[in-house]
C-alpha cells in the first residue's frame, strides 16, 4: 500500500485556503491545515473528515520560528513530510509610509515574506531527499508594483516573488516545482461579500477555481513547470 501525500496550507481561512485543502483533499492528500487561531480551523478540518478525507488542524504564528517548526513537527508525526506547501497567510495594513509604525512594516513583512521563508526551510529537507516536491506561494499584484498606501504589503510580497525565483533556481533541478502565483483582483469570501453586496460574482476571483489552478500546477509535468502565472477575473481592468 502506498503511503498517503501530505499537502501543508499555511493561512487557512474561510476563502482561498479552504478551497485549496478540500480540493487537495478531494485526490486522496491528507491535509494539514494551519492558522493562527486554532478554533477557526479545527471547523475545516471537521468538514473535510465529514466529507471522507483525513485532516489535522495546527495553530501557528508564521512570523514565529518557534511556532513554525512547532507546527510542522506535529504534522511531521501525525501525518507525514509534506509532498505539498501552501503558502497562503498575508497581512496589510493600508498607510502611507509616514503612517506607518515600524512595528507594522516589520508585522507585514514577517507574514507576507518571512514566514514563507521559515515554512520552506521545513518541508526542504524530505522533499529535496524523495527528489520531488511542490511549493505554491500565494503572491499578489504587489509583487510586481508599489501602490500609494501599499508599501507594507507591495515589500512583502515582492520579497515573496524573490524568494519564489531563487528557489526554484536553486531547487528545481532536484525535483522541486516552485511557482508563485499572483492573484490580481479580489477573493470572493464571505467578508468580502458582506463588504460589497452588491457586487456581481463575475467581478471577483472564484476561491475554487484558484483551487483548481495550483491543483493543475502540482500535477504539471516535469518538462513543462510554470514559474509563475497571474489569475484574474476576465472583466478585470490590467
Amino acid at each position: 500500500m502506498s503511503e498517503t501525500k501530505v499537502a501543508v496550507v499555511v493561512g487557512v481561512g474561510p476563502g482561498l485556503g479552504s478551497a485549496v485543502a478540500h480540493r487537495f483533499a478531494r485526490e486522496g492528500f491528507a491535509v494539514g491545515l494551519m492558522a493562527r487561531n486554532i478554533d477557526k480551523i479545527s471547523q475545516f478540518q471537521k468538514d473535510i473528515e465529514a466529507n471522507g478525507g483525513k485532516a489535522l488542524a495546527v495553530a501557528c504564528d508564521v512570523s514565529d520560528p518557534a511556532s513554525v517548526n512547532n507546527a510542522f513537527e506535529q504534522v511531521k508525526s501525525q501525518l507525514n513530510a509534506p509532498e505539498v506547501l501552501v503558502y497562503n497567510a498575508g497581512a496589510f495594513t493600508m498607510a502611507g509610509i509616514l503612517e506607518l509604525t515600524p512595528q507594522q512594516f516589520e508585522a507585514n513583512w514577517k507574514v507576507n515574506c518571512f514566514g514563507a521563508f521559515l515554512t520552506v526551510q521545513q518541508v526542504l529537507p524530505a522533499m529535496v531527499e524523495r527528489s520531488r516536491g511542490t511549493i505554491l506561494l500565494t503572491g499578489a499584484t504587489a509583487a510586481t508594483r508599489g501602490g500609494a498606501r501599499f508599501a507594507a504589503l507591495a515589500v512583502g510580497k515582492f520579497g515573496l516573488r524573490a524568494l519564489a525565483q531563487s528557489l526554484a533556481r536553486e531547487f528545481g533541478s532536484q525535483g522541486i516545482h516552485v511557482a508563485h502565483i499572483i492573484i490580481d483582483g479580489i477573493i470572493n469570501t464571505p467578508r468580502v461579500q458582506a463588504m460589497v453586496s452588491n457586487r456581481d460574482a463575475h467581478t471577483l476571483v472564484s476561491p475554487n477555481a484558484i483551487a483548481e489552478t495550483y491543483w493543475q500546477l502540482y500535477k504539471q509535468d516535469t518538462t513543462a513547470w510554470t514559474l509563475e502565472l497571474d489569475l484574474r477575473p476576465a472583466v478585470e481592468k490590467f
